[in-house]
């Protein structure tokens, strides 16, 4: 007997992993999952039964890149970024976490950490949310694999520049910054010591161990601080243009370099690739893959660094950490992902409101803090974009869903079909519409994408069946995200 539907979505074009083009079928969702996935199901099936109005339904974004924390509580950013989030069609947010400065400013075992992160977050979130973990000091090392078996975190993460340059563009005293034990140093050393325990606890958990990632935020810390230095002192470029002239492309590529080095030296193969901006770092990208082939090497972009560069973008408030760049990379970035290069793209979502973000100086880029939001346009901007590329429905799913929920073991997400939890939105992809920071559900007050015009909108989306984004508002329902143990069922 087929069974009563919770919720039945109709008149929708559903994007498959299966098919090249979207297909004409029902939703049919029971108990938080997909059950039925076919044309013309009855509307008495179901307890409610809403009207898609012909729009494309993609599968719910799995932003594999957000920043909750960093600049605001991390309760209050769970509360109201997790809003954006569903604004802009993202059903699972993962997280980047560690100890330190920012986040929650204290240092320790992950042990005591880890658990104050989940509580914070208990009850907050509109969607579901996962962390990846980035082990700083030597004891956190020993922490690996209580992290993995125990708080259901397979993902990790290296910050290169850390150890010796500063989080905004000047250095400082990085052990207090990153609190560390006396003597110990954050550096290529403790990259390589990271890299082994992850290597060794993927040994230990062999079912998991093409789950267990990890991740490099690859920036070169010295060829940074030569180059703010000559930067500041010559005095002739300012705002993005000279931020990204202190963070030169050639600083990315040096670094995806020696991080490919000791993945090969420590026998990790599953390493991902972060925010890669520029030619030059995409380049790299690929000459390690070709060196290295035994290396499981996954790429990330940014939508940032697809929709704006230095002279596009609003003002200072688009600075970020690597940089923009130049309309010349932005598009050599765009060939790279219609050609394959790229496997996924993410927000680098980090709200970082107006009187932190800009300080006493609003035109001091050096000054000014590093991050935005933007997980609220991440799937419009890749449909405006992508489409007029040539891209098709599926690829841009694939990129924003499937391919990150592979990787970071969501083995729940990442598509719409049955058995998968009914993470979906819908979007209207002939709606053009001007972005104003005013309209969005993020507290940030500004964006970078400040009238930019895009082509297509998210107007609902749905969280394992619940609608938590109706005609383009954020719905009255209860919070109901739930923290993602990994690997998921």
């Amino acid at each position: 007997m087929t069974p009563q539907l919770d919720l039945l979505v109709k008149n929708v074009a559903v994007v498959l992993d299966e098919h090249p083009e979207p297909q004409r079928l029902d939703i049919g969702v029971k108990d938080e999952k997909i059950v039925r996935l076919e044309a013309g199901i009855p509307e008495a099936d179901a307890a409610r039964v809403v009207d898609g109005g012909g729009r494309v339904a993609f599968p719910g974004i799995v932003d594999a890149h957000q920043h909750w924390g960093i600049y605001n509580p991390l309760s209050a950013d769970a509360a109201v970024e997790s809003r954006a989030c569903a604004q802009g069609g993202v059903t699972t947010a993962i997280n980047y976490m560690r100890t330190g400065q920012y986040y929650l400013n204290k240092g320790g075992p992950y042990a005591d950490f880890f658990p104050e992160v989940l509580a914070a977050t208990e009850g907050k979130s509109l969607v579901d949310y996962a962390f990846h973990i980035a082990p700083m000091s030597s004891e956190h090392l020993d922490e690996i694999p209580s992290l993995i078996r125990d708080m259901g975190v397979t993902s990790f993460k290296i910050f290169m520049f850390y150890g010796s340059h500063g989080l905004h563009g000047r250095s400082q005293d990085q052990n207090s910054f990153l609190m560390l034990p006396e003597g110990e140093r954050y550096d290529y050393a403790r990259f390589e010591f990271v890299m082994r325990a992850i290597q060794k606890a993927r040994e230990a958990n062999p079912e998991l161990a093409d789950q267990i990632s990890l991740s490099l935020h690859c920036e070169t810390a010295e060829i940074m601080s030569a180059y703010t230095k000559l930067v500041e002192d010559e005095g002739k470029l300012s705002g993005l243009e000279a931020y990204h002239a202190s963070r030169p492309p050639h600083s990315e590529g040096l670094a995806i370099s020696i991080a490919s080095y000791l993945a090969h030296e420590t026998g990790l193969p599953t390493i991902n690739l972060l925010h890669l901006t520029s030619r030059k770092a995409v380049e790299a990208a690929l000459l390690m893959a070709r060196t290295f082939p035994h290396i499981n090497f996954r790429r990330e972009v940014t939508v940032s660094h697809l929709l704006a560069d230095i002279t596009t973008a609003h003002g200072i408030g688009g600075k970020v950490n690597p940089p923009l760049r130049p309309r010349e990379d932005v598009e050599a970035l765009w060939r790279h992902v219609i050609d394959g290069d790229i496997d996924w793209v993410v927000s680098d979502h980090a709200c970082c409101q107006d009187e932190l973000k800009f300080g006493s100086d609003r035109e001091d880029v050096f000054l000014a803090k590093s991050g935005f939001g933007g997980a609220e346009y991440m799937l419009a901007g890749m449909i405006t974009e992508g489409r007029k590329r040539g891209l098709s429905y599926r690829r841009i799913a694939q990129l924003t869903a499937g391919n990150p929920a592979a990787r970071f073991g969501l083995h729940s997400k990442g598509a719409i079909a049955v058995g998968l939890d009914a993470d979906f939105c819908l979007v209207d992809t002939d709606r053009t519409w001007t972005v104003r920071a005013e309209d969005s559900e993020s507290a940030q007050e500004y964006t970078p994408f400040e009238g930019f015009e895009l082509t297509a909108k998210v107007t609902d989306t749905f969280l394992r069946g619940t609608q938590i984004l109706a005609d383009g508002a954020v719905t009255d329902t209860a919070p109901s995200g739930r923290y993602l143990s990994r690997p998921t069922a």
